[in-house]
């Protein structure tokens, strides 16, 4: 039997798998790191070269969406000046496991800050952050809460913020058929994992005005395209 889900995590059943709550002696386990996609150290640190790679300094207040257990948290927390680390997720359990994993890499006196939130709401910080970064988020997610999470990240963005966002990409609009993305990936129009073309992401992103960029291959195991957005 599956344990039972917090009210927060719930409005995912129907939409993902993420609802399920873990307890103490599962991440005690570690297994919240399969479950959040696994390849835990490979993902974890590409995502933060990345980041660096496109000009993340010690001293910008970053924002991560849809932190999970911290997979690349981990690496942004060890860089980062004290409180610049900040992340929200729907799943409290991830969360509780995430501090675990900071507390075993040492960096418990980070002074990282985690959010849990069913509508994407980081703006509890009081800041508007350099740089965010969401990684295997959008792949999860209906068209309805993409925008719902582009409209959330826009209230936390300055002029000259950017926020880097990783999707299966689909060939064209509508794509109705199954995608193999390739390592055993197939995508879907309807259910988890969701695809979009590049079009459909111009519009969500465009609805709440934020500009698109699309940048595409970054190294990403299971190809995952990358994209970022600016305020419009």
């Amino acid at each position: 039997m599956d344990p039972p889900t917090s009210d927060m995590a719930s409005c995912m059943i129907g939409v993902n798998g993420y609802w399920k709550q873990f307890s103490d002696r599962d991440i005690a386990n570690g297994e919240h790191r399969g479950y959040v996609g696994g390849m835990w150290d490979e993902i974890g640190r590409l995502q933060f070269e990345w980041l660096v790679s496109e000009g993340l300094a010690p001293d910008h207040a970053l924002i991560d969406v849809g932190c999970g257990a911290l997979r690349g948290g981990v690496h942004f927390a060890g860089y980062l000046r004290s409180g610049n680390y900040c992340g929200i997720d729907v799943n409290v359990s991830l969360l509780e496991a995430g501090r675990r994993e900071l507390a075993l890499a040492g960096l418990s006196e980070k002074n990282v800050r985690l959010h849990a939130t069913d509508r994407f709401d980081a703006s509890v910080f009081g800041i508007s952050f350099d740089f965010g970064i969401s990684v295997s988020l959008l792949t999860h997610l209906n068209a309805n809460y993409i925008i719902l999470c582009f409209a959330g990240v826009k209230k936390v963005m300055h002029s000259q913020s950017r926020v880097f966002f990783t999707f299966f990409e689909a060939p064209y609009p509508a794509c109705l058929d199954p995608v193999d993305q390739g390592q055993g990936v197939v995508t879907h129009c309807t259910h988890d994992c969701y695809h979009y073309s590049w079009r459909e992401i111009c519009g969500f992103a465009e609805m709440v005005g934020l500009n698109p960029l699309y940048i595409g291959d970054w190294g990403h195991p299971r190809n995952q395209k990358m994209f970022e957005v600016r305020i419009a």
